[in-house]
């Protein structure tokens, strides 16, 4: 920030030094033409400003817009379940063969855990939890 300041004092030097070599009768056109680069200055840090601004909502919008459930499809949670189906057959057999009923039990009890973590992750509404409302935007009040 220090190059922008040192350039307007050096605008400012040029404008006086010019007003004194000139006289009073430039003086009005010489403080008009540099208000004006003050303002187009201004105008520009304004402006690069809000475009940042701007662009940092757009993406913290953008970043809200997304649940988790977007990004899983229908087709990957349908494969998700099939798979654990698949993977229950032989996983009975192996807790019942060594564990009897315990073992069937335990190795259930796996199956269907990892299925509701699955589908908790899925759909973070569900099983009771409720979603955080979308904030409403600052532009309407």
């Amino acid at each position: 920030m220090d190059r922008p300041d040192s350039d307007l004092k050096k605008e400012l030097d040029a404008t006086l030094h010019a007003r004194r070599e000139l006289g009073e009768e430039y003086e009005s056109a010489l403080v008009d033409s540099f208000l004006e680069k003050v303002d187009q200055r201004i105008d520009g840090a304004v402006e690069r400003r809000v475009r940042r601004q701007l662009a940092e909502r757009q993406m913290v919008a953008a970043r809200d817009s997304r649940s988790p459930g977007d990004r899983d499809s229908w087709g990957e949670r349908f494969g998700f379940g099939i798979v654990s189906l698949v993977l229950a057959i032989p996983l009975s057999a192996i807790g019942a063969g060594t564990g009897k009923l315990p073992g069937l039990i335990v190795s259930w009890l796996g199956i269907v855990g990892v299925n509701v973590v699955q589908a908790v992750r899925a759909n973070p509404g569900a099983f009771g939890r409720r979603r955080r409302a979308a904030k409403d935007s600052d532009w309407e009040d």
